[in-house]
């Protein structure tokens, strides 16, 4: 079979596709980034993106539910949780700016009675 020139293999409908598929997958992909639990952190002039590294994710929501990488726990499950992590991996503290501060100095001790000292707080730039 000779292939006349000027003939060739129509792809345009493959790029349409393609195309199509890349649209969902960066859809969806800014979803699963935002995380699945709202939280409203507070606002801060220092506010910084941490680094992309392995990192453990306690969230305080606006009812103060404690949730360990997206997870419910209560405080006593978060303490047995937090034992076997090491002291130099990242813990990411996200509070709703409306959950209770005692909540929030809770989880501090607890990292504190650990010796964690690498964990971040989050909050977004005003």
């Amino acid at each position: 079979m000779k292939i006349k020139k000027g003939e060739g293999l129509n792809i345009v409908p493959f790029i349409d596709i393609m195309l199509v598929l890349l649209a969902i997958v960066l859809s969806i992909s800014t979803f699963i980034a935002q995380g699945k639990i709202k939280v409203e952190v507070p606002q801060a002039d220092s506010a910084q993106q941490p680094k992309e590294e392995k990192r453990v994710v306690i969230t305080v929501d606006a009812d103060n539910k404690i949730y360990l990488d997206d997870k419910l726990t209560n405080l006593t499950e978060l303490k047995s949780s937090l034992a076997p992590i090491d002291s130099k991996t990242l813990i990411e503290l996200k509070s709703d700016k409306e959950s209770k501060f005692d909540i929030f100095v809770q989880i501090l001790d607890i990292l504190k009675d650990k010796n964690h000292e690498n964990f971040a707080i989050s909050t977004r730039k005003n």
